[in-house]
């Protein structure tokens, strides 16, 4: 992640590398890059605070959401049940509003992509990313998952995404992750979200979503956001 070009950055530097040599920029081309200087620079600042308070926190998990979801006795007719929840860990919200969420066109062209290219509904999609982000590039949650899909570090370097804060790499490796969910547990959409918020382990130990109250209601609130539920 160090070391990688934001989106603003890569921009900038696309603008810089696309001028004639020996052109002399037009007004408005300085105050372009100028403007995108200063959003590349405000990006590094917000994500370097970020980073600096994950390492203060404390635990590992192998993937989460960054909102802390309420707890839910149940989930309707999804069963499986097997040991009483432990405790949830306040998250730090403030982490979460680093940035502002991706404009609506934008966040439907690059789940229409995805979608189609990685072979997952554009709509489970969209509710897991407004679920886990709030379409918000630069969040990071308590845990240090991170980006739109908040995918934790290891789960970011299996699926190869090199910048988790790049919003179509992240959406890409969200996208993967959860096909893979899906496929593993024979389409079963319940099992899949469930994968995604607590881990595969947890939900093979139940053989259902587990019983974590942050789990159940985030695949309860999924799965009511979704159309055909």
């Amino acid at each position: 992640m160090t070391g990688s070009l934001t989106g603003c950055e890569f921009v900038m530097f696309m603008t810089i590398l696309a001028a004639p040599a020996g052109a002399q920029p037009a007004s408005a081309a300085e105050d372009a890059i100028a403007s995108q200087r200063k959003a590349a620079a405000a990006m590094q600042e917000s994500l370097a605070k970020q980073r600096a308070a994950v390492l203060q926190q404390t635990g590992t998990a192998e993937t989460g959401n960054f909102f802390l979801l309420p707890p839910a006795a149940g989930l309707g007719g999804v069963t499986g049940a097997v040991a009483p929840p432990a405790p949830i860990a306040p998250i730090a919200m403030s982490l979460a509003f680093d940035c502002d969420p991706l404009p609506t066109p934008e966040v439907e062209s690059l789940v229409g992509e995805t979608a189609e290219r990685d072979g997952v509904s554009a709509d489970l999609l969209r509710t897991v990313m407004k679920q886990e982000s709030d379409f918000r590039p630069c969040a990071v949650s308590s845990k240090g998952a991170m980006g739109l899909m908040q995918l934790m570090p290891a789960t970011a370097q299996q699926l190869g995404i090199l910048d988790p804060f790049d919003a179509a790499s992240n959406l890409d490796g969200g996208a993967r992750f959860l096909k893979q969910l899906l496929n593993r547990y024979g389409g079963d959409v319940p099992k899949a979200l469930g994968a995604y918020n607590a881990g595969p382990s947890k939900v093979d130990a139940a053989g259902a979503v587990p019983n974590i109250p942050e789990t159940v209601d985030y695949v309860r609130q999924i799965l009511g956001a979704l159309p055909f539920h």
